[in-house]
């Protein structure tokens, strides 16, 4: 898919001269938005992105603020295995 966008010549200094950068900007601004909405999974971010790995596309995200803060139960099964590592 091809997207064209026209930006304001005053707010287009301040993205960034080179198109490649303004590109890649709004891509990356989208794919935060995108997993933080839950539109995209992390390997669908990282196939929108062209990262080599899932290790890169965690680290991407985790800069960016969008890692998901973990559900009560994923805290609670934490919890458990900790509290059975110390019984044993």
């Amino acid at each position: 898919m091809t997207l064209t966008m026209t930006i304001p010549d005053s707010l287009a200094a301040s993205i960034g001269s080179a198109v490649d950068e303004v590109h890649r900007r709004f891509i990356e601004g989208y794919a935060v938005q995108a997993y933080r909405s839950g539109t995209f999974s992390t390997a669908e971010i990282r196939e929108l992105l062209g990262h080599a790995s899932r290790w890169e596309t965690e680290d991407f995200l985790a800069a960016h603020g969008a890692w998901p803060d973990p559900s009560a139960s994923e805290v609670m099964e934490d919890l458990n295995n900790l509290r059975a590592l110390g019984a044993a």
